[in-house]
């Protein structure tokens, strides 16, 4: 490689040292343990207190709280709150709270037993997962607004850091904890898995105290609506500005095109998000331990992912979003074929770090690639409304279709699932190379993002 070319790389790797880009790791970090404390992870701690498989999977859906946040956006985008708006301002009131909220639902859950209190368990959850998509929409908000879009694929490489690095802690360390905890090895304990669950609610003072450390984003936005919504006609101009103007505006400036970008979104992540739902039945199954699951697949696994999102970052910044969005949809699609080739090896150690490897960085590279671009298509006034929408739309299809996962690998086995999965990519290749045409200087026009 010549030295301009080497000076050039080094270039852009210090876009990592911006002082926004950089305090996105701890915003990653509370964005990313709520999530698998719900849903992954609260699974293990289910089955071992005996609840049924089918009642594991319809207990799934709670994640579809993600899917459906865009219901409430316009809420966290315009509405202001009580106290809070007035002394952290608009993103960082709605972080407060969410974030307040799902250490106490975590709280409780960590004082539940679900053997003998399942329903106020999933109560719980419901909680964690409405209070963690609510935290999401305003960290997205708060993301896009706090630089330029040339800085966006390093915002997602680092939140993405944080988040891998919180899922760590999520998944194997709750396994670790509730395992070192348990003094009946191979008898349930609830004990453990509360404790466990004890911890990762004070875990929570982390997004909780960034939140009241950071500034606020210094993006002017005209609320005056919101003002005067004390009569109808108040109200009528309040959803008005909040509600229809942010997905009319997505309409207007992108026209036709509108469609083709929300197939692309509502499918880009289907690979992944469709088989992940079976890995943990699938590890179990193939006979790997819990400390091998853990350090394999939730600590290395993660840091591989950590790792892809880095690249991701630099590729983005060197080839441009479609390029790097398009290698992320076939290296996504093409690693869940190692799962078919693990699952005709049963129990193989090696071969597990192998397939995880694979999987995981080019998901880190996907979700880089893919952050950039919906960050890319939002504007400014709108972003929180317009973001939720497009990662509504990422989760919804999906989300669904995995929890019919558990009966398709009854009925036709793992190795049938995982290529169907990676076929279910397919698709998403054309898509990508579809949006990649659009021209979007013909598209109306966006003030450029503020960088502070």
């Amino acid at each position: 490689m010549k030295p301009g070319a080497c000076v050039s790389w080094l270039h852009a790797l210090r876009i990592y040292l911006h002082p926004r880009v950089a305090g996105m790791l701890l915003l990653g970090f509370s964005a990313g343990l709520p999530m698998l404390l719900v849903l992954g992870t609260l699974s293990f701690w289910l089955r071992e207190a005996g609840i049924d498989r089918a009642t594991i999977g319809h207990l799934s859906w709670v994640g579809l709280a993600y899917g459906f946040k865009w219901v409430w956006s316009p809420l966290v985008d315009r509405m202001p709150l009580p106290l809070l708006t007035r002394w952290l301002g608009r993103r960082r009131a709605w972080l407060f709270l969410s974030q307040l909220l799902i250490g106490i639902a975590l709280i409780g859950i960590a004082n539940t037993d679900p053997a003998e209190h399942l329903s106020n368990l999933v109560i719980f959850a419901l909680i964690v997962a409405f209070a963690s998509a609510t935290q999401d929409i305003a960290l997205d908000a708060y993301r896009i607004e706090a630089v330029a879009l040339r800085l966006q694929g390093a915002m997602a490489a680092t939140y993405q850091a944080g988040y891998r690095l919180a899922m760590i802690l999520a998944s194997a360390g709750v396994l670790w904890i509730a395992a070192a905890l348990d003094t009946s090895p191979g008898e349930y304990s609830a004990f453990s898995w509360q404790m466990a669950y004890g911890f990762m609610a004070g875990c929570m003072l982390i997004g909780i105290i960034t939140t009241l450390l950071i500034r606020e984003p210094e993006v002017l936005v005209d609320q005056s609506p919101s003002a005067s919504a004390n009569d109808a006609s108040g109200l009528l101009a309040w959803l008005q500005s909040a509600v229809v103007a942010p997905f009319r505006d997505f309409i207007v400036r992108y026209g036709y095109h509108a469609l083709l970008i929300l197939a692309l979104i509502a499918v880009y992540r289907i690979s992944d998000v469709v088989m992940g739902i079976m890995s943990n039945p699938f590890y179990v199954d193939m006979g790997y331990t819990k400390d091998e699951v853990a350090t394999i697949s939730k600590v290395y696994g993660v840091i591989m992912t950590i790792l892809g999102a880095a690249i991701g970052g630099v590729l983005i910044a060197r080839m441009g979003v479609i390029r790097t969005l398009f290698l992320g949809a076939v290296l996504s699609a093409a690693t869940n074929l190692l799962f078919v080739w693990l699952a005709g090896r049963g129990h193989d150690v090696n071969g597990l770090i192998f397939t995880i490897s694979a999987d995981n960085l080019s998901a880190g590279i996907a979700s880089s690639a893919f952050v950039a671009y919906l960050s890319g298509l939002t504007h400014a006034a709108y972003s929180a409304t317009q973001y939720a929408l497009f990662s509504s739309v990422m989760l919804l299809l999906p989300k669904f279709i995995a929890g019919f996962s558990g009966e398709f690998v009854d009925a036709y086995g793992y190795e049938l699932f995982f290529t169907g999965t990676a076929l279910l990519g397919m698709p998403v290749l054309v898509l990508v190379w579809k949006a990649g045409r659009i021209d979007f200087a013909k598209t109306a026009e966006e003030p450029e993002k503020t960088s502070h």
